[in-house]
């Protein structure tokens, strides 16, 4: 279902425009008690996915209970730079991806799709896996923040990335 559509090459939206239609989504999803943001790290700054996530913080406010940006294999963000993406959200909501030791397998993909996708170069299965938060964090919406740009490994960030 698509709660807001718009944009073209040639649309620039306003911070007050995308701050209107942000609200009007949320509108549309109705309550909910207990919100985690996903925005990405700091190598997607110019994403906007911080001022995307204040936004998320100033429409929902305590039920905003977490903000895990997604780090893949990088580093806990520092607060020199937590302030420049995300400004003066509180500190105690944000969650640090440890990607070594905080993740579950919620699936696998079978490793005859890897070696058909691969032209054979892997064939192994591949786990799916997401951190622990998304199963046992009793989230009622869980927002993937940011726009869906070109990754140099994965193909493209944001979007299913930031959740896998």
């Amino acid at each position: 279902m698509i709660y807001f559509e718009r944009g073209s090459e040639n649309d620039v939206i306003s911070y007050d425009e995308l701050k209107k239609s942000l609200f009007v989504t949320f509108d549309k999803l109705g309550k909910k008690n207990k919100v985690i943001a996903l925005p990405p790290d700091f190598t997607r700054f110019h994403s906007q996915a911080g001022i995307i996530t204040r936004y998320v913080y100033e429409y929902y406010k305590d039920a905003l209970s977490d903000i895990l940006p997604t780090l893949g294999t990088h580093s806990e963000i520092p607060e020199n730079l937590l302030e420049k993406m995300f400004g003066d959200l509180p500190r105690n909501l944000f969650r640090v991806h440890n990607w070594r030791t905080d993740v579950v397998t919620v699936g696998t993909v079978p490793a005859d799709f890897i070696k058909k996708i691969t032209d054979g170069k892997i064939d192994y299965p591949w786990p799916a896996q997401v951190n622990k938060l998304l199963i046992n964090g009793n989230h009622d919406l869980i927002l993937s923040i940011g726009q869906i740009v070109p990754h140099e490994v994965i193909g493209m960030a944001n979007y299913n990335k930031n959740i896998f």
